[in-house]
Order: C-alpha cells, then sequence, then structure tokens
C-alpha cells in the first residue's frame, strides 16, 4: 500500500484549481449517462452549467443507462433540440471499468434544419 512504501497522498481544495475551463471551447456535451451521480460528478468537477448536462439527462431520463452508447443518443438530442450551429463543438465522454475514460470532439461543419423545430 501507499503508506506501507513511505508515499502519502493529500489533495487540497487547490488541487482541481488547474482543471482548464472546457466550456470556452465546447458548445455543447455529451455526458456518459451512466447513472445521475456520474452525470452530477462531471458537472460538478467540471464547473458546468445546469444546461450542459441537459442531453445527458433527458437520455438518461429516456432511454436509462445505456452504457457508453448513451453519448450516441445525447449527439441526436444536441443535433434536433439544442439548435446546433456551424463551427460549434460537441464533446462526447464516456467512461468504462476502472480508469477507462474515452472522449471525442466533434465540429458541426453543416446545421441543418431539425424536422423536430417548432412550426
Amino acid at each position: 500500500t501507499l503508506p506501507e512504501a513511505g508515499l502519502e497522498m493529500s489533495f487540497t481544495e487547490n488541487t482541481l484549481s488547474n482543471v482548464p475551463d472546457f466550456k470556452r471551447g465546447i458548445d455543447h456535451w455529451c455526458i456518459h449517462a451512466g447513472g445521475r451521480a456520474v452525470v452530477d460528478g462531471v458537472v460538478k468537477n467540471l464547473k458546468l452549467l445546469p444546461r450542459h448536462a441537459e442531453p445527458s439527462r433527458h437520455a438518461l431520463f429516456k432511454y436509462g443507462n445505456t452504457s457508453s452508447s448513451s453519448i450516441w443518443y445525447e449527439l441526436d438530442y444536441v443535433r434536433h433540440k439544442a439548435n446546433q450551429r456551424r463551427g460549434q463543438r460537441v464533446l462526447q465522454v464516456a467512461f468504462g471499468s476502472g480508469f477507462k475514460c474515452n472522449s471525442a470532439v466533434w465540429l458541426c461543419l453543416q446545421a441543418e434544419d431539425s424536422p423536430f423545430a417548432p412550426l
């Protein structure tokens, strides 16, 4: 264990102070909807606004925990409900077992009129 090896870990309030402000370069978020605690944890630690988690919360409510495939339901939500525009970026982030985490950033090249848009 760490203490037996003479190593000590400590975290202070400033530990997370070097987390970049991803909101500056990302317009829409698709957070793995593996459960409410997963979404809440990402929102809290990245200091996101409630609207950033809307696609994830919608997917969790509508489809439940579909594992990492939830990010595709969320991307569909962004495409059809979040007024995505040309040049905007979408971050998809999914978690697996252990320390697995994958992410992708998509750039909107052409915004299409949504078939779900109000008339």
